[in-house]
C-alpha cells in the first residue's frame, strides 16, 4: 500500500506517476472524477488519474434486486416442490420404486349335468411388454420391436402401435403374444438384459373337452384378451391389459362368476425394474364351479346322428335342441356347422379366423338360438291355441277343406290337392291342414277369424317376437309382423292374405328353434312357458357351498288347461295317424308336428320338426330344423327318430 500512496503524491512529478501507472501496476482502472468538489483540485494537475468506482451506485442496487428476486424464486420453487406438490412426487417415486402385480385367479371349471369336465386350465407362457421400461432412445426401441416381430409374426410396425394402443397403461404388462412354445419363453428369459421392458406372462390358458361334441362350442364359448374398448369399460372392476375375458357363450354370461377374485402381489424394484422384493401379497380366489343342465351323452348322440343324416343327403345346416319341459332347463343344443373352441384358446392365428369369418356356412353362428326362420306348420299349435281362447273355434268346430280357399282374384291352397274333407282342430294339426287354419287365422265368408290384431296380442302373450333372456349372449327375437309395420316397411296396406300366410307359418313371421322348443315345451307340460336355461347351479370353491339357478315361469298358463289337452291330442295323432307317421316306430308315446317352410323361391323349402315324448308325463322335447331340408317330415323327422330310438334304451328318469 506504501508504494500506492506515493504514487498519487503530490510531490512526484506527472511523468513518474504515468510510468508507475503504465508499469508494474497497469491494472489499476483509469476513471474520470466529475465530482465538482474534486475538480477544482483536478484543475492543477489536468490530466491527473484518480481511483475510484466505475459501476454506478443505481446499477449496483439493481443488481442486487435482481439476485433477491431470484432467490426468492429458486426458495419457491423450493417450496412448490417439496411442500406443496411434495406428496405427489413421492407417490411417483414409490411407484417407480414399487410395483402392484395382479395374481389372476383360477377361472371355474364348467361341467355337464353328470360332473364330466368340459374344460379345464392350462398352465401357458406369453410374452408381454412393461411400456415404462422399454428404451427410451427410438432406435434402442426398434430394435427391441425388430426382435420381437420375428418371433410373433408382425411387423415391428404393427408391434409399435400396438404398445401405443395402450398408451394408457404405461406401468403395466401388455401381453403381444399368447400361448408361446417353453424354448421360446426361455430363450427370452436369458436374453431380458438385452431386450428392456420385454417380460414372459406366466399364465393359463383354456382347453375345452368337446371331443365328439364340437357343437358344444357355441353353448361353452370362449376366452380371449381384452381389446383397449373393453378395458376401458371395465377399468374400474380391476380389469388389467394382459386379462382374459369370456367372449361369447357361457364364458361371456358367467364371466364374473367364472373369472373370480384377483389377488396382489406387491413388490420392490430396482433402477432396471427387476424384482428385489416382496412387500406384501393377498392370494387370489378361484372362480365358481359351472354345472350346466346338458347332458353329455345326449349332446354327444343328438350331433352324432345330425352329421350323419346331413352327410348322407349333403346338407350343411342344421340346428336341434333336447329340452326338459318340467323346467325348461337344455338337455343337448346342436347348431351346425359348429367351430372348435381352442383354435381360439390362446389367441387364433390370423388365417385361421379368416377362414371361420369368410366361411358361408357361418360356422362361428348358433342356429338353434340365433337363427330366425320362418317356422311353416310348427306353429298351427299355438295358432290352434289362440282360436280356442279367443272362442273363435271350439274342439268340435269343423270346416270343409277343399283344397283351395279364394278371396277375389287371389287363392290359397292346401298342400293336399282336393283337400282333406271335413276338419276339425285335431285333425287339422294331425295332417296340417291349411285350409282350416286359413279360417281361423284370417276368417272365410261368414266365418270370422282371429285376426292380425288377437294373432299378434297372442304371440305377444307367449313371447314371439321377443327374447326369453336364456344365459346365452346372441339369442333372437324373431318376428311379428303387423299391419303398421307392413305400411311403415314396405308402404303397403295390410291385406287378408298376409293374416293367412302368417296363419300356416308362411309370410314375414319369424322364429328362432329355441321358441318353438320352448313353445313345444308349454304344450307339452300343461301350459308353462318357462325360461330356458344352460346353467344348472354354481359351486363355491372355497366353501364348497352350491347355489342352484332358479326355475323361471315367464307364463304360468299360455291357455285353459282344457284347451292345452286338445293341442297335446292333435299332436299325439299326427302320430299315429297324421303327417308324422314316420316317427311311430321310434317310440309308441312320441307326440309331434312336422313344418315345411318356404323362404326363398329358387331354394329348397326349411324342414321343422317338433315334439315331446312321453305323451301322458314329457320328459323330454325334441326340436330340429334343416335348412334347406325339404319337407319336414322327411329329415328333421329322421333325426329325431334316432334319438328318440337311443333315449328309450338309455333313458333316465329324474326323481
Amino acid at each position: 500500500m506504501g508504494s500506492i500512496r506515493k504514487l498519487f503524491s503530490d510531490d512526484l512529478p506527472l511523468e513518474l506517476r504515468r510510468d508507475a501507472l503504465t508499469g508494474a501496476h497497469a491494472w489499476i482502472e483509469e476513471s474520470f472524477l466529475k465530482n465538482p468538489a474534486i475538480s477544482e483540485g483536478a484543475s492543477k494537475h489536468p490530466r491527473a488519474f484518480f481511483l475510484g468506482h466505475s459501476v454506478h451506485r443505481h446499477t449496483g442496487i439493481f443488481f442486487f434486486v435482481f439476485l433477491i428476486l431470484i432467490w426468492g424464486a429458486l426458495l419457491g420453487r423450493i417450496f412448490f416442490l417439496q411442500i406443496i406438490q411434495g406428496k405427489s412426487y413421492q407417490i411417483i417415486a414409490e411407484e417407480n420404486r414399487e410395483r402392484r402385480l395382479s395374481l389372476p385367479a383360477e377361472r371355474g371349471i364348467i361341467s355337464d349335468r353328470n360332473g364330466a369336465a368340459l374344460s379345464k386350465n392350462i398352465p401357458n407362457f406369453s410374452i408381454a411388454i412393461l411400456p415404462q421400461e422399454l428404451p427410451a432412445s427410438h432406435e434402442k426401441r426398434a430394435e427391441v420391436f425388430q426382435y420381437l416381430s420375428g418371433i410373433i409374426g408382425e411387423t415391428p410396425e404393427d408391434v409399435e402401435a400396438y404398445i401405443a394402443s395402450y398408451g394408457a397403461y404405461r406401468f403395466e404388462s401388455i401381453i403381444i403374444k399368447e400361448d408361446i412354445p417353453y424354448e421360446t419363453a426361455l430363450s427370452l428369459m436369458t436374453k431380458r438384459e438385452e431386450l428392456p421392458g420385454v417380460t414372459i406372462h406366466r399364465g393359463s390358458k383354456r382347453f375345452y373337452l368337446t371331443e365328439g361334441m364340437e357343437s358344444l362350442s357355441h353353448v361353452l364359448g370362449y376366452i380371449g384378451k381384452l381389446t383397449p374398448e373393453e378395458l376401458k369399460e371395465l377399468r374400474t372392476s380391476g380389469y388389467t391389459p394382459s386379462d382374459l375375458i369370456g367372449k361369447t357363450g357361457i364364458e361371456k354370461s358367467y364371466e364374473q362368476s367364472l373369472r373370480g377374485v384377483y389377488g396382489e402381489k406387491k413388490i420392490e424394484v430396482n433402477a432396471l425394474g427387476k424384482e428385489q422384493l416382496t412387500l406384501s401379497e393377498i392370494a387370489p380366489t378361484p372362480g365358481f364351479a359351472l354345472s350346466l343342465t346338458i347332458d353329455g351323452d345326449m349332446q354327444k348322440m343328438l350331433e352324432r346322428i345330425m352329421r350323419e343324416q346331413l352327410k348322407q343327403k349333403n346338407k350343411q345346416r342344421a340346428a336341434g335342441i333336447v329340452m326338459d319341459p318340467k323346467t325348461g332347463e337344455i338337455r343337448a343344443m346342436v347348431s351346425i356347422p359348429s367351430y372348435q373352441n381352442n383354435d381360439f384358446s390362446g389367441g387364433i392365428d390370423a388365417s385361421r379366423y379368416q377362414a371361420y369369418i369368410k366361411n358361408e356356412e357361418k360356422p362361428l353362428f348358433n342356429r338353434a338360438i340365433a337363427g330366425v326362420y320362418p317356422s311353416g306348420s310348427v306353429i298351427k299349435p299355438i295358432i290352434a291355441l289362440a282360436a280356442l281362447e279367443y272362442g273363435i273355434i271350439t274342439k268340435d268346430t269343423s270346416v270343409v277343406s277343399t283344397g283351395v280357399v279364394s278371396v277375389g282374384s287371389w287363392t290359397f291352397l292346401d298342400w293336399k290337392r282336393g283337400g282333406h274333407g271335413i276338419t276339425n282342430v285335431r285333425k287339422a294339426i294331425a295332417e296340417s291342414v291349411n285350409t282350416f287354419f286359413y279360417y281361423i287365422g284370417g276368417g272365410y265368408r261368414s266365418f270370422p277369424g282371429l285376426g292380425i290384431e288377437r294373432l299378434a296380442a297372442y304371440f305377444q302373450k307367449v313371447y314371439m317376437g321377443s327374447t326369453f333372456d336364456i344365459d346365452l349372449p346372441g339369442e333372437g327375437a324373431g318376428f311379428v309382423p303387423t299391419p303398421k309395420w307392413k305400411e311403415e316397411t314396405k308402404g303397403e296396406v295390410w291385406y287378408i292374405g298376409d293374416t293367412y300366410n302368417v296363419s300356416i307359418g308362411q309370410g314375414d313371421l319369424l322364429v328362432t328353434p329355441l321358441q318353438i322348443a320352448s313353445l313345444t315345451s308349454a304344450v307339452a307340460n300343461g301350459g308353462t312357458l318357462f325360461e330356458p336355461k344352460v346353467v344348472g347351479s354354481l359351486t363355491d370353491p372355497t366353501t364348497k357351498n352350491t347355489k342352484q339357478i332358479p326355475v323361471v315361469h315367464l307364463v304360468d298358463h299360455i291357455a285353459s288347461p282344457v284347451h292345452i289337452a286338445i293341442v297335446r291330442q292333435g299332436m299325439r295323432d299326427c302320430v299315429t295317424v297324421g303327417s308324422c307317421r314316420r316317427i311311430a316306430y321310434a317310440g309308441k308315446e312320441i307326440s309331434g308336428k312336422t313344418g315345411t317352410a318356404q323362404w326363398h323361391s329358387d331354394r329348397e323349402t326349411h324342414a321343422w320338426f317338433t315334439s315331446f315324448a312321453p305323451f301322458n308325463t314329457p320328459e323330454i322335447v325334441v326340436t330340429v330344423i334343416v335348412e334347406e331340408g325339404g319337407e319336414g317330415s322327411d329329415m328333421p323327422l329322421s333325426i329325431a327318430a334316432d334319438f328318440y330310438q337311443w333315449w328309450q334304451t338309455h333313458r333316465v328318469v329324474d326323481n
